[in-house]
This record gives C-alpha cells, sequence and structure tokens, in this order.
C-alpha cells in the first residue's frame, strides 16, 4: 500500500478534552494524589513477573506430567497477557509511577514477553492513541483480506463466517506478533501505511536483543530440557492462550456495536470530532463493575477513561469514570458500555457479522 496522509483532528473554541482534564485533575488535587500508579499496582506487578518466571522453572526443571504441564502452560499464556495489560501497558504510557526509571523498566517488560518496545509505542500509544479507528492508520483495525473490520474496507465472500472463525485468528496474535508483525515493521520501516520513525543504534540492538533472548528462552533451551515435541505442544498452548486473551481485551474495546469508523474530510483531512469527542465515540467499556476482570486486564476495561487519559494509571479509573460519565451526558455523547464480558463479547460478534454482509 502507498503512504497516506495522516488526518487532522478540528480546531474548537470550547476543547471537550480540555473540559475533562480540569474537572479529573481537580479530582487529583483535592485528594492530594498522584495520577500514577500505587502500591497495589505495584505488589500486583512483582507478583504476575515471580508467577511467570517460577511457572517457567518448574516447566523446565521439574517436567511434571504432560496434564499438568498442559495447565501450567496455560497458565504462562494468562500471565503473559496479564504482564502485558498490568505492567507493560502503564509503564509504557509512563502512568506506572512517578519515578521515569520505574516507568522504563515496566514497559521494558515487553521484553520479557518476546516483543519489541519500539514498535509497540509507535503502533499503540502514538498511532492507535491518537487515530482509534480511523481505516488505514490505525493498526488495530488492519486484519488484511481475513477479517473486515471497519465499513470502509473491502469486502471478501469468506468475510460472512468471520464471526465464526475468528476465534482461531485471535488466537494466533502473540505467535504472529513475535514471529512475523515485529519483523515486517522493522523491515518494511512502516507501521501499516504509516513510516516508521527513525531508529537509533541503540533501538536497533534492543530489537535484535529481545529477539535473540527470546529464541533462546522460549525455544532453543525448552527443546533442550524437555524435548522436542514436548516444547511444541506446551509452546502452542501458551502462545494460543495469551493470543486470544490479549486480541479479545483490545477488540472489546473498538470493534463492538455502537463504536464509531470516522473519516477525515476529503478536502481538508479533517476529522469530524475533536480528539475526546473522537475517543469517545471510538471507544466502549466492559464489565466495569467486574473487580477480577479489572484486576486481571489491567483496567483496560475502563477503555474510555484510558483513551482520554493515558497517562493516568489504570488504578484509578473506577473513580475518574464517574466524572467522564457526567461530562458524556452534558455534552449529550453515548458513553458506550456493556456491563459484563459476556455482552461485549456478544456484541462484537454481532458487529464481526454485520461487517461481514456485503
Amino acid at each position: 500500500m502507498s503512504q497516506i496522509t495522516i488526518p487532522k483532528f478540528p480546531s474548537v473554541k470550547q476543547s471537550l478534552h480540555t473540559e475533562l482534564k480540569k474537572r479529573v485533575q481537580q479530582y487529583f488535587d483535592e485528594r492530594g494524589i498522584d495520577a500514577t500508579g500505587n502500591p497495589k499496582l505495584f505488589t500486583k506487578a512483582i507478583l504476575m513477573v515471580i508467577g511467570f518466571v517460577l511457572v517457567y522453572l518448574h516447566l523446565l526443571l521439574f517436567t511434571p506430567v504432560w496434564y499438568i504441564a498442559v495447565a501450567e502452560c496455560v497458565i504462562l499464556g494468562g500471565f503473559i497477557a496479564a504482564i502485558g495489560f498490568n505492567v507493560m501497558h502503564d509503564g509504557s504510557h509512563g502512568s506506572f509511577s512517578t519515578n521515569k526509571v520505574v516507568n522504563k523498566i515496566a514497559a521494558s517488560s515487553i521484553s520479557l514477553l518476546g516483543a519489541n518496545h519500539f514498535m509497540w509505542n509507535m503502533k499503540h500509544n502514538m498511532i492507535h492513541h491518537s487515530f482509534t479507528n480511523v481505516d488505514g492508520v490505525d493498526d488495530d483495525i488492519e486484519v488484511g483480506i481475513l477479517m473486515r473490520m471497519a465499513p470502509t474496507q473491502k469486502h471478501y465472500k469468506a468475510h460472512k463466517f468471520q464471526h465464526f472463525y475468528f476465534w482461531v485468528l485471535y488466537m494466533l496474535l502473540y505467535v504472529f506478533w513475535i514471529f512475523f508483525a515485529d519483523y515486517k515493521k522493522y523491515f518494511s520501516r512502516k507501521i501499516g501505511n504509516v513510516p516508521l520513525k527513525k531508529m537509533s543504534m541503540a533501538d536497533h540492538l534492543e530489537f535484535w536483543g529481545v529477539k535473540v533472548y527470546h529464541a533462546a528462552v522460549f525455544i532453543v533451551i525448552p527443546i533442550i530440557a524437555v524435548g522436542w515435541l514436548s516444547w511444541l505442544v506446551g509452546f502452542l498452548v501458551m502462545s494460543l492462550v495469551a493470543g486470544f486473551i490479549l486480541s479479545i481485551v483490545f477488540q472489546l474495546a473498538h470493534t463492538v456495536e455502537h463504536t464509531e469508523f470516522p473519516v477525515a474530510d476529503i478536502e481538508t483531512n479533517k476529522l469530524p470530532d475533536e480528539f475526546a469527542a473522537h475517543q469517545i465515540k471510538t471507544t466502549a467499556n466492559f464489565a466495569t463493575r467486574n473487580k477480577l476482570v479489572s484486576w486481571l486486564v489491567g483496567g483496560l476495561n475502563f477503555q474510555i477513561e484510558h483513551h482520554l487519559f493515558p497517562k493516568i494509571s489504570h488504578v484509578h479509573y473506577p473513580a475518574i469514570s464517574e466524572i467522564v460519565r457526567n461530562v458524556c451526558r452534558e455534552y449529550q455523547l453515548q458513553y458506550i458500555e456493556y456491563p459484563t464480558m459476556r455482552k461485549a463479547v456478544v456484541a462484537h460478534v454481532r458487529f464481526l457479522r454485520q461487517m461481514g454482509r456485503a
């Protein structure tokens, strides 16, 4: 594909984003608390990383009976997703801690999982968070010919079945990300149609260092320790579980019924709404009353709040969500939310079915 012209947000006199930031900042000022993580988050992060390492070591050093090994590989896949949601994600946005070094360490946990932070930062922080659900720019809704994730994307006959086969494709995300997507971005110097910013020598060394580490820790050492076939089964179980969890959580936030897919004006190249309204219209929350879901997915079920305030740690989203709801009512904007994860999944399936129609 050819490179595209990046769209712009329109300028407005009374900014919704400014009003939201003012009210949320007032919340933190009145309570005298930081907008970053707290001891509960730090404890959770440490427990998740330790859990990941212990399960990994137990599989290699103690080689449990096959059904326990499979169960531990499922748990390991869950840890990969959980560390990504709870540690890496906040760290990459600079919201994990008030300390920049701690944020960098938390963000670097993506290396523990085998992915490259430079690519993630540009794909997620810079592109997805700015141009959510904008076809041709937001790489998160670009799945190629296999799925149609936006009304403006080309329709193929196979798409009418995508609400059946998406489960399988989502499971492949982690393997695709680690072994293909990172390399495609690196060698093509593009993320989707958007040119990749220039990488420093340190960025290049980190990219290859992480890939060598991942091959050693997740492929070579396990094969030596447990044999090729046992490694293959375990690696596939771990990867498919991690891939599906990562995929479904992110897709429930943007590709469900009622979310919009804005298109820039042909003449002005400007999007229909200012930044805050754009984020609210293209994003959905789910299961926000479920404390277990919120704990496991790192507050990503409060996706509206996250897109409006990525620099605020997810531990504060339940509180500031009330502020955002009130502002949406005042500005007559729909606050898209599904009360349970099951209903959000149903809304996603319906959306895929709708997109699958010619």
